[in-house]
């Protein structure tokens, strides 16, 4: 297969939004694919890790699967069924259930969750492969900018 180079000229006057959908898509599909050759999924983390107090939780404290789709709603994709993720979990017994359907993290949790974390530097590090850091603090700040002039805003 051949790579067209295109020129700068042209790159130009590109749509951002049509490049940053590809570069979307391409490197969530290479994470996801990259966590299920481990055996867990991306929401499964997420879950993992908005339920620890080490991590994004700030308390602790356990969530419904409700509470957990409202605090991921910035990342969470529609194709993610946190409930049947949940349940992943439950049966590892890295969660469990109260009689409130709250979700509460295990030890055992805790410890696949730093373990799962342990993935994420080799995960960037083939995504970042010939891209030097320089280059990539100035296409983020070109995102953020483009975010801002958007109307967006940038965390």
């Amino acid at each position: 297969m051949t790579t067209q180079q295109t020129s700068d000229t042209a790159l130009a006057g590109q749509p951002a939004a049509y490049w940053t959908g590809l570069a979307y898509e391409a490197l969530i599909a290479f994470t996801r694919a990259r966590q299920a050759e481990k055996g867990y999924t991306q929401p499964q983390f997420w879950l993992l890790r908005n339920l620890s107090v080490n991590d994004i939780s700030s308390d602790g404290e356990g969530m419904t699967v409700t509470e957990l789709r409202d605090a991921m709603s910035s990342y969470i994709r529609p194709e993610d069924d946190l409930a049947v993720e949940a349940e992943g979990l439950l049966e590892r017994g890295w969660l469990t259930q109260d009689t409130e359907d709250r979700l509460w993290l295990t030890p055992e949790g805790e410890q696949a969750r730093i373990d799962m974390a342990r993935n994420a530097p080799a995960i960037r590090a083939a995504l970042h492969e010939g891209i030097d850091d320089a280059d990539y603090v100035t296409t983020m700040k070109v995102l953020q900018r483009l975010i801002r002039n958007a109307g967006g805003t940038v965390a």
